[in-house]
């Protein structure tokens, strides 16, 4: 009886594991190792101590099977660094789990930024810099500039390329679980967790951890993430003991840092930590060379995966592509792109296959109208004129009239120092942020 109940279990993981794999491509497969503890001649142990140690394995995820008298031994195994493991009996649904978040670690996308402007240029020879080395790195830069896109490709150009690249949103998960979501979490230390779990750290061990929106850690979470980059250890959820990991940690913001610490809203000693290392990625408005090949880029791309048959965009179209301010940057650029090759009707792009807001805004900018005198003008003085207008609209708010201009906040700082400009007599106290 015994013996069929083994054949019936060895059965299911078979066709399991077939299922699975079936429907792999859908999340991006490529191997994974689905191991039981106790083998016959090497034991689980060993197979994933000689995966680990083989370089062309030592990226992949392995699981382990385990009865309840080898759970130790699949805890030596998760230090060694095997993925997880499941005690039999389990539940399909728990391995098909288990199973798509080992899936998810093999994410290795080929990184190709798209650029034309020697700004972007700058951003792609400070990353071949930085990726040398193992110290912190801190991505600035607004919403849809593409910073995780830039993780990737330090990460691709390091000597961790081999092994595992993690991204997780800290803005997107909520704190307790986020903490989990970072260090892990052991059996029954909160109502929902069944086994033991590896936190993003443990598995991007010896590889790279993207922390996106870092600015938006509380400060309990803030001193948590710093004692772990200072320690290189960790401490899951209810553990007793501390891990020591090897993760080369690439944060990302697109809030001022700095502000936030002067506030008290982020403490010093971990901006100084994150900030051994930083990339400003300028904002699309301050890099419009690169709108010209990434509309090539998104098009093309596009208009593959849809199988539509779209050739190009009209004049007029492309005019109004470039004269647009992309307060969503190169995201909103491909975002509009996709969009209107879906609706569009034709073989070529027109402006009412656009969305609304680009159409509108288009239609009311005075940019186009300009006229430029024969005698010249000083643009210096154009745009201090400009930049007084917006200050004085907005009570002199850095912040509001930023937006007003298309600049970033850093940008309009470090003009109002370049003019000089100060809240005139009669106006107490220096331009302000909020």
């Amino acid at each position: 009886m015994a013996d069929s109940a083994r054949s019936v279990q060895r059965t299911y993981l078979v066709l399991t594991l077939l299922s699975t794999l079936a429907s792999s491509f859908i999340w991006g497969i490529n191997t994974i190792f689905l191991l039981d503890v106790g083998l016959p001649q090497l034991d689980g142990l060993e197979v994933t101590r000689r995966l680990r140690a083989n370089r062309a394995t030592r990226a992949l995820p392995v699981i382990l099977l385990t009865a309840h008298g080898t759970i130790d031994s699949a805890k030596e195994a998760l230090r060694r660094g095997a993925f997880d493991y499941l005690q039999k009996p389990f539940e399909r649904d728990t391995l098909l789990g288990t199973i798509k978040r080992a899936l998810g670690t093999l994410d290795r996308i080929d990184v190709e930024i798209i650029s034309a402007s020697p700004k972007m240029e700058a951003v792609k020879k400070m990353i071949l810099k930085v990726a040398r080395s193992s110290s912190t790195v801190l991505i600035r830069g607004e919403s849809g500039t593409g910073k995780e896109l830039i993780a990737r490709a330090i990460h691709n150009q390091s000597p961790r390329s081999s092994e595992m690249f993690q991204a997780v949103n800290c803005a997107a998960i909520n704190e307790n679980l986020l903490e989990s979501e970072l260090f892990g979490h052991e059996k029954g230390s909160f109502t929902g967790a069944h086994a033991d779990k590896k936190g993003l750290f443990e598995v991007a061990d010896r590889g790279t951890l993207f922390l996106d929106e870092v600015a938006e850690l509380d400060v309990s979470m803030q001193a948590k993430l710093l004692r772990a980059l200072q320690e290189r250890r960790i401490r899951r959820v209810g553990g007793t003991y501390e891990i020591p990991v090897d993760v080369r940690v690439v944060a990302a913001t697109n809030r001022d840092l700095r502000a936030m610490v002067a506030d008290g809203r982020f403490r010093d000693d971990l901006y100084y930590r994150v900030n051994v290392l930083s990339i400003d990625v300028p904002p699309l408005r301050e890099r419009r060379e690169d709108i010209h090949v990434l509309l090539d880029y998104f098009l093309k791309k596009h208009t593959r995966n849809t199988s539509r048959l779209v050739k190009g965009l009209t004049p007029e179209t492309k005019r109004i592509m470039l004269d647009y301010a992309w307060p969503g940057n190169v995201r909103q650029l491909e975002s509009a792109i996709e969009r209107a090759i879906l609706l569009c009707e034709g073989d070529m792009i027109t402006p009412e296959d656009l969305p609304l807001e680009v159409q509108q805004e288009t239609k009311g900018t005075t940019a186009g109208a300009f006229k430029l005198p024969p005698e010249g003008i000083s643009f210096e003085e154009v745009e201090k004129n400009l930049i007084l207008q917006a200050m004085d609209q907005t009570e002199y708010n850095i912040t509001k009239a930023a937006k007003l201009l298309g600049l970033t906040f850093r940008t309009l700082q470090y003009r109002l120092e370049k003019f000089g400009i100060k809240k005139p007599d009669g106006k107490e106290g220096e331009p302000t942020e909020e």
